[in-house]
């Protein structure tokens, strides 16, 4: 394991290792699946990990204006792993579905005809991918785990690839980018990955969710102002409450990991149960329509008004019928 530029390489097995110890407070529900189209095989020389992450991310910041890189990790053809964005901060890489998502980019450009994946690459991409499902609940699903051509790239709406959107993460990755590819030769090796282990969406002993309403609030290690800072999490984020002490939270089922409560506000998490259900930016059909999710994609709820939710922190609203709240 090294780091340069402020990003961490690692190995398959050092992944393993270093995401279980990691403490996130941000609520993870989605792994998107990408390519990078460039840098591709043509530009990884083998030695070069730290220069091409270095690239997109002066790439992403000077050419996108994004504050960070886009993507949490990215995997390079010897199937080494880097880290990006910081896994408490949503990414920037699927216009409108990037709440609560954590992105991989996969080094390589995997259209048919193009670059052809290597073994290590493959292995490390499953490997990761079960790695992360494991620590944070995501059930091996394609409403869980989703690529980008899913998405239509002017509403952000799914429409499982029709409609204008890109070729990510290529017409040739696990032989396919479509719905049925992902299932019949993806999934399965993820799932084999886990060892049989049952990924269960919600945690058991779980209180309640809550979003922080903060621009930064401070994770102790136990339920006092005065105990030790050991992370911070973001405005708008979405948190496991799994313990309450006064006016504390523990967000951790295994960790003492606690949050000040006076900056949390409950929220509640539901289940989309219409085909496609419209996502307006006002509580009413008066509203223009700004995107779509669709059936058993899950959302959270943070304000009700008449018969309608809001979904996100900015205007986004949908109709509560269509919507099966979680217990």
């Amino acid at each position: 394991m090294t780091t340069k530029f402020g990003f961490t390489l690692m190995t398959v097995s050092e992944f393993k290792t270093w995401i279980a110890q990691q403490n996130v407070a941000r609520t993870i529900l989605f792994i998107q699946q990408h390519h990078t189209f460039a840098p591709n095989y043509r530009h990884f020389k083998g030695n070069n990990h730290f220069e091409l992450q270095r690239g997109m991310k002066n790439h992403h910041v000077h050419n996108n204006g994004w504050s960070d890189i886009g993507q949490h990790f990215t995997i390079y053809p010897d199937g080494m792993i880097a880290t990006g964005r910081s896994l408490e901060r949503s990414p920037a890489c699927i216009f409108g579905n990037n709440n609560h998502s954590i992105c991989i980019e996969n080094i390589g450009f995997f259209d048919t005809g193009e670059d052809q994946m290597l073994p290590e690459q493959q292995d490390a991409i499953v490997q990761v991918t079960a790695a992360l499902c494991e620590s944070f609940r995501v059930p091996v699903s394609t409403d869980r785990i989703v690529y980008h051509h899913w998405f239509d790239l002017g509403s952000g709406a799914r429409t499982n690839g029709s409609g204008s959107t890109k070729s990510c993460p290529g017409t040739n990755f696990f032989g396919g980018n479509k719905v049925t590819h992902c299932q019949q030769n993806f999934l399965p090796l993820v799932s084999a990955a886990l060892n049989d282990t049952i990924v269960t969406a919600i945690p058991p002993a779980l209180i309640e969710y809550g979003s922080v309403t903060a621009n930064t609030l401070n994770i102790r290690i136990a339920p006092d102002a005065s105990s030790s800072r050991i992370g911070q999490t973001s405005l708008g984020a979405i948190i496991r409450i799994y313990k309450k002490n006064g006016n504390w939270f523990k967000i951790s089922q295994s960790k003492e990991e606690w949050v000040f409560g006076n900056f949390v506000k409950p929220v509640q998490r539901a289940t989309v149960n219409a085909n496609v259900l419209n996502v307006r930016s006002g509580p009413s059909t008066r509203f223009n329509r700004v995107g779509a999710v669709v059936e058993n994609q899950e959302v959270f709820i943070y304000e009700q008004e008449g018969n309608w939710s809001q979904i996100s922190l900015d205007e986004q609203w949908v109709s509560t019928k269509f919507l099966d709240l979680s217990n």
